[in-house]
Protein backbone atom coordinates (compact mmCIF):
# COMPACT_ATOMS: atom_id res chain seq x y z
CA UNK A 1 0.00 0.00 0.00
CA UNK A 2 2.94 2.15 1.21
CA UNK A 3 4.41 1.64 -2.60
CA UNK A 4 1.44 2.20 -4.30
CA UNK A 5 0.96 5.59 -2.53
CA UNK A 6 4.27 6.40 -3.12
CA UNK A 7 3.79 6.33 -6.65
CA UNK A 8 0.98 7.76 -6.64
CA UNK A 9 2.30 10.97 -5.61
CA UNK A 10 5.45 10.28 -7.79
CA UNK A 11 2.77 10.41 -10.93
CA UNK A 12 0.54 13.63 -8.95
CA UNK A 13 3.95 16.12 -8.30
CA UNK A 14 5.84 15.12 -11.70
CA UNK A 15 3.55 13.92 -14.29
CA UNK A 16 0.49 16.15 -13.95
CA UNK A 17 -0.57 16.25 -17.26
CA UNK A 18 -2.55 13.01 -19.02
CA UNK A 19 -1.24 11.19 -22.30
CA UNK A 20 -4.93 11.90 -23.00
CA UNK A 21 -4.75 15.00 -24.06
CA UNK A 22 -4.94 14.75 -28.21
CA UNK A 23 -8.31 12.44 -27.50
CA UNK A 24 -10.56 15.29 -25.68
CA UNK A 25 -11.77 18.96 -26.35
CA UNK A 26 -9.78 21.15 -23.57
CA UNK A 27 -10.64 24.68 -22.17
CA UNK A 28 -7.42 25.75 -24.16
CA UNK A 29 -9.06 24.20 -27.26
CA UNK A 30 -12.48 25.94 -26.73
CA UNK A 31 -11.00 29.00 -25.82
CA UNK A 32 -8.86 29.24 -29.78
CA UNK A 33 -12.15 28.39 -31.48
CA UNK A 34 -14.51 30.54 -29.26
CA UNK A 35 -11.66 33.56 -30.13
CA UNK A 36 -11.72 32.48 -34.05
CA UNK A 37 -15.18 32.31 -33.97
CA UNK A 38 -14.91 35.85 -32.08
CA UNK A 39 -12.93 37.30 -34.55
CA UNK A 40 -14.17 36.37 -37.32
CA UNK A 41 -18.27 37.15 -36.67
CA UNK A 42 -17.68 40.31 -34.40
CA UNK A 43 -20.05 38.32 -31.95
CA UNK A 44 -20.66 40.02 -28.22
CA UNK A 45 -18.72 37.54 -25.60
CA UNK A 46 -19.35 38.73 -22.01
CA UNK A 47 -16.85 37.34 -19.09
CA UNK A 48 -19.96 36.65 -16.41
CA UNK A 49 -17.23 35.15 -13.97
CA UNK A 50 -14.62 33.26 -12.62
CA UNK A 51 -13.60 29.79 -11.74
CA UNK A 52 -13.02 28.42 -7.92
CA UNK A 53 -9.11 28.75 -9.97
CA UNK A 54 -9.30 32.01 -11.42
CA UNK A 55 -10.53 30.95 -15.08
CA UNK A 56 -12.69 32.80 -16.98
CA UNK A 57 -16.70 32.05 -17.84
CA UNK A 58 -17.54 33.16 -20.84
CA UNK A 59 -21.00 33.66 -22.58
CA UNK A 60 -21.34 34.59 -26.43
CA UNK A 61 -24.27 35.93 -27.82
CA UNK A 62 -25.08 35.37 -30.96
CA UNK A 63 -28.24 37.57 -32.62
CA UNK A 64 -29.92 40.44 -32.42
CA UNK A 65 -32.84 39.59 -30.70
CA UNK A 66 -34.55 41.18 -27.14
CA UNK A 67 -35.59 38.26 -26.05
CA UNK A 68 -33.41 35.21 -25.57
CA UNK A 69 -32.54 31.62 -25.18
CA UNK A 70 -29.32 30.05 -22.92
CA UNK A 71 -28.17 26.93 -23.70
CA UNK A 72 -24.82 25.91 -20.86
CA UNK A 73 -22.05 23.06 -21.56
CA UNK A 74 -20.44 21.47 -19.52
CA UNK A 75 -21.62 21.68 -15.47
CA UNK A 76 -19.38 18.46 -14.88
CA UNK A 77 -15.69 18.15 -15.85
CA UNK A 78 -16.22 14.38 -17.74
CA UNK A 79 -19.04 16.25 -20.09
CA UNK A 80 -17.01 18.42 -22.19
CA UNK A 81 -18.73 17.31 -25.49
CA UNK A 82 -21.46 18.79 -24.64
CA UNK A 83 -18.68 22.11 -25.20
CA UNK A 84 -17.81 20.82 -28.24
CA UNK A 85 -21.49 20.46 -29.52
CA UNK A 86 -22.38 23.98 -28.39
CA UNK A 87 -18.99 25.62 -30.12
CA UNK A 88 -20.30 23.27 -33.62
CA UNK A 89 -23.47 24.96 -33.08
CA UNK A 90 -22.26 28.75 -32.39
CA UNK A 91 -20.19 28.74 -35.59
CA UNK A 92 -22.57 26.92 -38.14
CA UNK A 93 -25.24 29.26 -36.57
CA UNK A 94 -23.21 32.36 -36.80
CA UNK A 95 -22.02 31.85 -40.26
CA UNK A 96 -25.48 31.44 -41.84
CA UNK A 97 -27.06 34.18 -39.83
CA UNK A 98 -24.22 36.24 -41.43
CA UNK A 99 -25.07 35.20 -45.34
CA UNK A 100 -28.58 35.67 -44.30
CA UNK A 101 -28.92 31.55 -45.27
CA UNK A 102 -31.50 29.19 -43.61
CA UNK A 103 -30.12 28.08 -40.52
CA UNK A 104 -31.22 24.08 -40.27
CA UNK A 105 -34.30 24.39 -42.73
CA UNK A 106 -35.42 28.05 -40.42
CA UNK A 107 -35.10 31.27 -41.60
CA UNK A 108 -31.65 32.84 -40.04
CA UNK A 109 -33.93 36.07 -39.30
CA UNK A 110 -35.43 34.39 -36.42
CA UNK A 111 -32.23 35.84 -34.76
CA UNK A 112 -33.42 39.27 -34.90
CA UNK A 113 -36.30 38.29 -33.06
CA UNK A 114 -34.66 36.26 -30.53
CA UNK A 115 -30.99 35.87 -29.61
CA UNK A 116 -29.04 33.12 -28.44
CA UNK A 117 -26.77 33.22 -25.13
CA UNK A 118 -24.43 30.38 -25.16
CA UNK A 119 -22.30 29.30 -22.51
CA UNK A 120 -19.79 26.24 -23.98
CA UNK A 121 -18.28 25.62 -20.74
CA UNK A 122 -18.82 26.45 -17.23
CA UNK A 123 -16.59 24.49 -15.36
CA UNK A 124 -12.91 24.20 -17.22
CA UNK A 125 -11.65 23.68 -13.77
CA UNK A 126 -13.36 20.55 -13.88
CA UNK A 127 -12.69 19.88 -17.62
CA UNK A 128 -9.09 19.98 -17.11
CA UNK A 129 -9.05 17.78 -13.73
CA UNK A 130 -10.69 15.31 -15.56
CA UNK A 131 -8.73 15.43 -18.22
CA UNK A 132 -5.32 15.29 -16.37
CA UNK A 133 -4.28 18.18 -16.32
CA UNK A 134 -3.18 19.39 -13.28
CA UNK A 135 -1.10 22.33 -14.29
CA UNK A 136 -3.00 25.20 -12.73
CA UNK A 137 -3.02 23.59 -9.24
CA UNK A 138 -0.33 24.19 -6.40
CA UNK A 139 1.20 21.49 -4.84
CA UNK A 140 -1.34 21.29 -1.59
CA UNK A 141 -3.89 21.62 -4.44
CA UNK A 142 -2.80 18.64 -6.11
CA UNK A 143 -2.60 16.62 -3.36
CA UNK A 144 -6.05 17.87 -2.10
CA UNK A 145 -7.83 16.99 -5.78
CA UNK A 146 -5.95 13.37 -5.23
CA UNK A 147 -7.53 12.65 -1.82
CA UNK A 148 -11.14 13.57 -3.14
CA UNK A 149 -10.68 11.03 -5.92
CA UNK A 150 -9.87 8.65 -3.83
CA UNK A 151 -6.40 8.20 -4.25
CA UNK A 152 -6.45 7.31 -7.99
CA UNK A 153 -4.61 9.08 -10.43
CA UNK A 154 -7.67 8.50 -13.46
CA UNK A 155 -8.87 11.03 -13.83
CA UNK A 156 -11.33 10.42 -16.13
CA UNK A 157 -14.44 9.76 -13.54
CA UNK A 158 -13.93 13.59 -12.60
CA UNK A 159 -17.16 15.57 -12.53
CA UNK A 160 -16.85 18.40 -9.98
CA UNK A 161 -15.58 21.52 -9.65
CA UNK A 162 -11.86 22.27 -8.94
CA UNK A 163 -13.16 22.44 -5.27
CA UNK A 164 -14.85 19.01 -5.30
CA UNK A 165 -18.36 20.43 -5.24
CA UNK A 166 -20.92 18.76 -7.95
CA UNK A 167 -21.81 21.93 -9.89
CA UNK A 168 -25.40 20.46 -10.70
CA UNK A 169 -26.15 19.59 -7.06
CA UNK A 170 -25.58 23.19 -6.40
CA UNK A 171 -28.79 25.43 -7.10
CA UNK A 172 -31.19 26.27 -4.39
CA UNK A 173 -34.46 24.60 -6.11
CA UNK A 174 -34.65 21.61 -3.94
CA UNK A 175 -31.67 21.37 -2.50
CA UNK A 176 -32.27 20.52 1.02
CA UNK A 177 -34.11 17.53 0.22
CA UNK A 178 -31.19 16.51 -2.00
CA UNK A 179 -29.66 13.02 -0.06
CA UNK A 180 -25.93 12.40 -0.84
CA UNK A 181 -23.54 9.86 0.83
CA UNK A 182 -20.80 12.21 -0.05
CA UNK A 183 -20.66 14.36 2.60
CA UNK A 184 -17.50 16.26 1.83
CA UNK A 185 -15.63 17.77 -1.08
CA UNK A 186 -15.50 14.63 -3.57
CA UNK A 187 -15.01 13.93 -7.75
CA UNK A 188 -18.65 13.56 -7.92
CA UNK A 189 -22.35 14.43 -5.78
CA UNK A 190 -20.80 16.27 -3.17
CA UNK A 191 -23.88 18.82 -2.84
CA UNK A 192 -21.67 21.60 -1.24
CA UNK A 193 -22.20 23.07 2.55
CA UNK A 194 -25.19 25.48 0.77
CA UNK A 195 -26.57 26.05 -2.12
CA UNK A 196 -24.84 29.00 -4.35
CA UNK A 197 -21.64 28.42 -2.74
CA UNK A 198 -19.72 27.70 -5.82
CA UNK A 199 -18.55 30.54 -7.27
CA UNK A 200 -19.26 28.88 -11.07
CA UNK A 201 -22.87 28.42 -9.53
CA UNK A 202 -23.15 32.11 -8.48
CA UNK A 203 -22.17 33.29 -11.87
CA UNK A 204 -24.41 31.46 -13.93
CA UNK A 205 -27.15 32.42 -12.09
CA UNK A 206 -26.38 35.57 -11.88
CA UNK A 207 -26.36 36.03 -15.92
CA UNK A 208 -29.47 34.05 -16.10
CA UNK A 209 -31.16 36.39 -14.32
CA UNK A 210 -30.09 39.49 -16.16
CA UNK A 211 -30.49 38.08 -19.35
CA UNK A 212 -34.00 36.89 -18.03
CA UNK A 213 -34.07 33.82 -21.14
CA UNK A 214 -37.39 32.32 -22.34
CA UNK A 215 -36.44 29.13 -22.85
CA UNK A 216 -33.14 27.41 -20.73
CA UNK A 217 -31.15 24.55 -21.82
CA UNK A 218 -28.29 22.87 -19.89
CA UNK A 219 -26.26 20.03 -22.21
CA UNK A 220 -25.08 17.00 -20.54
CA UNK A 221 -23.89 13.43 -20.88
CA UNK A 222 -24.85 10.87 -21.32
CA UNK A 223 -28.09 8.54 -21.73
CA UNK A 224 -29.41 10.38 -24.73
CA UNK A 225 -32.02 11.75 -22.04
CA UNK A 226 -34.29 14.83 -21.80
CA UNK A 227 -35.33 16.11 -18.85
CA UNK A 228 -38.07 18.28 -18.63
CA UNK A 229 -40.17 18.55 -15.59
CA UNK A 230 -39.59 19.75 -11.89
CA UNK A 231 -42.58 21.07 -10.41
CA UNK A 232 -44.07 22.68 -13.39
CA UNK A 233 -47.13 24.64 -12.69
CA UNK A 234 -49.94 23.24 -13.84
CA UNK A 235 -51.22 26.23 -16.69
CA UNK A 236 -47.68 25.52 -17.78
CA UNK A 237 -47.80 22.16 -18.77
CA UNK A 238 -48.87 21.72 -22.02
CA UNK A 239 -46.44 24.31 -23.35
CA UNK A 240 -43.38 22.76 -21.79
CA UNK A 241 -43.95 19.52 -22.63
CA UNK A 242 -44.70 20.68 -25.98
CA UNK A 243 -41.24 22.38 -26.52
CA UNK A 244 -40.11 18.82 -25.26
CA UNK A 245 -40.92 16.44 -26.95
CA UNK A 246 -39.92 18.68 -30.30
CA UNK A 247 -36.59 18.08 -29.05
CA UNK A 248 -37.22 14.41 -28.36
CA UNK A 249 -38.41 14.21 -32.06
CA UNK A 250 -35.44 15.77 -33.59
CA UNK A 251 -32.43 14.08 -31.56
CA UNK A 252 -34.26 10.95 -30.94
CA UNK A 253 -33.79 10.92 -27.38
CA UNK A 254 -35.78 9.33 -24.96
CA UNK A 255 -38.05 11.71 -23.02
CA UNK A 256 -38.29 11.52 -19.50
CA UNK A 257 -42.05 12.01 -18.14
CA UNK A 258 -42.77 13.26 -14.40
CA UNK A 259 -42.02 11.85 -11.25
CA UNK A 260 -43.69 12.24 -8.44
CA UNK A 261 -40.75 12.41 -6.05
CA UNK A 262 -38.41 14.57 -8.63
CA UNK A 263 -34.84 15.39 -7.21
CA UNK A 264 -33.91 19.05 -7.73
CA UNK A 265 -30.81 20.86 -6.92
CA UNK A 266 -29.98 21.06 -10.91
CA UNK A 267 -29.63 24.37 -12.91
CA UNK A 268 -32.84 23.34 -14.61
CA UNK A 269 -34.67 22.84 -12.15
CA UNK A 270 -33.89 26.02 -10.41
CA UNK A 271 -34.50 27.63 -13.74
CA UNK A 272 -38.24 26.12 -14.45
CA UNK A 273 -39.48 27.29 -10.55
CA UNK A 274 -37.60 30.58 -10.26
CA UNK A 275 -38.46 31.65 -14.27
CA UNK A 276 -42.06 29.43 -14.72
CA UNK A 277 -39.97 28.66 -18.21
CA UNK A 278 -39.58 25.54 -19.95
CA UNK A 279 -36.40 24.53 -18.93
CA UNK A 280 -34.47 21.09 -20.41
CA UNK A 281 -31.50 18.83 -19.38
CA UNK A 282 -30.67 17.38 -22.40
CA UNK A 283 -28.41 14.21 -22.23
CA UNK A 284 -25.92 13.23 -25.17
CA UNK A 285 -24.34 10.18 -26.17
CA UNK A 286 -24.81 6.80 -25.42
CA UNK A 287 -24.92 5.69 -22.03
CA UNK A 288 -21.35 5.88 -20.22
CA UNK A 289 -20.39 4.94 -16.80
CA UNK A 290 -18.40 7.30 -14.64
CA UNK A 291 -16.24 8.87 -17.46
CA UNK A 292 -16.10 11.25 -20.68
CA UNK A 293 -18.08 9.71 -24.34
CA UNK A 294 -15.12 9.35 -26.12
CA UNK A 295 -15.14 12.20 -28.91
CA UNK A 296 -15.67 9.74 -31.54
CA UNK A 297 -19.43 9.96 -30.98
CA UNK A 298 -18.97 13.83 -31.69
CA UNK A 299 -20.41 13.47 -35.17
CA UNK A 300 -23.41 11.37 -33.92
CA UNK A 301 -24.77 13.53 -31.68
CA UNK A 302 -23.97 16.88 -34.00
CA UNK A 303 -26.11 15.68 -36.11
CA UNK A 304 -28.86 14.83 -33.79
CA UNK A 305 -28.47 18.09 -31.79
CA UNK A 306 -27.81 20.86 -34.98
CA UNK A 307 -31.30 22.06 -35.60
CA UNK A 308 -32.08 22.32 -31.06
CA UNK A 309 -30.91 26.21 -30.78
CA UNK A 310 -32.58 27.45 -34.00
CA UNK A 311 -35.64 25.19 -32.98
CA UNK A 312 -35.80 26.64 -29.83
CA UNK A 313 -35.31 30.09 -31.25
CA UNK A 314 -38.64 29.54 -33.23
CA UNK A 315 -40.14 28.57 -30.15
CA UNK A 316 -39.42 31.12 -27.91
CA UNK A 317 -40.77 33.87 -30.33
CA UNK A 318 -44.01 32.54 -30.35
CA UNK A 319 -43.87 32.67 -26.27
CA UNK A 320 -44.42 35.45 -24.06
CA UNK A 321 -42.74 35.90 -21.24
CA UNK A 322 -44.18 35.76 -17.89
Amino acid sequence: MRKIMLIGIVSLLFFPKSALAEAVYSPERMEMDLKAIQDQYKLDVQIIGQTEKGKNITAVKLGNGKKSILLVGSHHGREWLSSKILIAMLENYAAAYRAGKPIEGYPSELLNQVSIWFIPMLNPDGVSIQQGDLSSLNVLEKISVWKMNRYSTNWSRWKANAKGVDLNRQYPAGWNEVISHETKPAYQFFKGKEPLQAAEVKALVKFTEEMDPVIAVSYHTSGREIFWHYHNKRENMVRDYGIAKKTAELTGYELTFPEKEAVGSGFTDWFITKFNRPGMTIELSYLVEETNPPVTVFPEEWERNRSIGIMLVKEASQLHNN
